[in-house]
């Protein structure tokens, strides 16, 4: 979890390049109040914090100042070498040391700016930081509640801010501190040092009252909740885009199946067509072979085999509808008694009696005229 902590800078000198030399408190001991939204306990209004001594000054705590970027009030991200030369006005000079409840560092300042901001009043540190923050309600070595106990704590970087939440304790430079003496503990500092400043935020329509730094947080969390929105609206609006587009390919390709389909009906309602016509044109031709039927419509076909049947006086005038009758009667006729040659041949052709008969006396004569030479013979001897 990221924290911040101010501390106050002492012992200020220029070098000859204008370096700003000072020395600093930094991270204490003890109790620390937060405002609940900034430890992840909404619900509460205040937590209070411990930070034992066994973790402010073990080593891997110390070692983690040294080098630490020093920024103009704190960055809305860690500091990292991505971004130092944006947010570093300064860093740690060598390592920190314990003083007392107190942290106590060395700060060389190489910024203009910022330089001219600590020498004209803006003088208190803030401490950034992470550690392992483990909830549960317990009591100090000297008697105070709190709810919750910092542990691994490493520093960020060290921001110079207006006013620092360890108190105006944490100062620098202003030659009001006796760093040797003994520190301030939180009960010996004046009630406003306890105050902390609150801020108004407005969450969903509800106004709420934070620390600065909450209201950093809130502000960082909201601009992220607005990225991540207009993000998930970007991809919604690309998927239904990529559905209206797979929507259309298969309109496409449902049209071009119904017309396969059209165009397979459409082939066979031809072919039923033409055979159609064919056994018309056969019906045809088996009630009036002499017919004609090219070039003819159903229609005119029958009209031509009822007149060549029944004669023109019997459809002069009639209406489509009788005359569709009247050949259906006749085709139904001609399938009753189908064409006399037809029949024979179908029934198979068969020679009648005086036919044979006369053909067998044809025989005997030309019989005869072979065997008439042989009489001559014998008439002869």
């Amino acid at each position: 979890m990221q924290f911040t902590d101010a501390v106050t800078v002492a012992g200020t000198r220029r070098t000859e390049d204008g370096y700003l030399i000072a020395e600093a408190r930094s991270v204490r001991t003890g109790i620390q109040l937060y405002a609940g939204i900034e430890v992840g306990k909404p619900e509460l209004s205040v937590v209070r914090v411990y930070r034992p001594a066994d973790q402010v000054f073990a080593d891997s705590s110390l070692q983690s100042f040294t080098h630490a970027p020093v920024t103009m009030d704190h960055p809305v991200e860690a500091v990292t070498a991505d971004n130092w030369k944006q947010f570093a006005v300064g860093e740690v000079s060598t390592a920190a040391k314990k003083d007392g409840e107190w942290v106590h560092l060395p700060l060389i300042l190489k910024d203009a700016a910022a330089i001219q901001a600590v020498e004209t009043g803006k003088r208190e540190l803030s401490a950034g930081y992470t550690c392992e923050l483990v909830f549960g309600d317990g009591v100090t070595p000297t008697g105070e509640a709190f709810n919750a106990t910092q542990t691994n704590i490493k520093i960020n970087h060290l921001a110079i801010v207006d006013r620092a939440r360890a108190g105006s304790k944490a100062r620098i430079g202003d030659g009001a501190i006796a760093w040797g003496a003994a520190p301030v503990t939180n009960d010996q500092q004046p009630e406003k040092e306890k105050i902390m400043t609150l801020k108004t935020v407005t969450v969903d329509g509800i106004p709420v009252e934070v620390t600065d730094q909450g209201a950093t947080v809130i502000s960082t969390l909201q601009s992220r909740l607005a990225d991540a929105n207009t993000k998930f609206a970007d991809a919604e609006k690309a998927h239904q885009t990529a559905i209206a587009a797979k929507d259309a390919d298969l309109a496409k390709k449902d049209a071009e199946i119904d017309a396969l389909k059209a165009k397979v009906l459409d082939e066979k309602a031809l072919d039923e067509k033409v055979q159609a016509r064919a056994d018309l044109i056969t019906v045809a031709k088996s009630i009036a072979k002499d017919v004609k039927t090219e070039g003819l419509t159903d229609a005119a076909i029958r009209k031509a085999v009822v007149s060549a049947k029944l004669g023109d006086a019997a459809i002069a005038g009639k209406a489509d509808a009788y005359i569709n009758a009247r050949f259906d009667i006749l085709a139904e006729d001609a399938n009753k008694n189908p064409d006399p040659f037809a029949r024979a041949v179908a029934d198979g052709v068969t020679t009648p009696a005086t036919i044979t008969d006369a053909c067998k006396a044809y025989e005997a004569m030309l019989q005869r005229d072979r065997n008439a030479w042989q009489g001559n013979q014998k008439e002869s001897a």
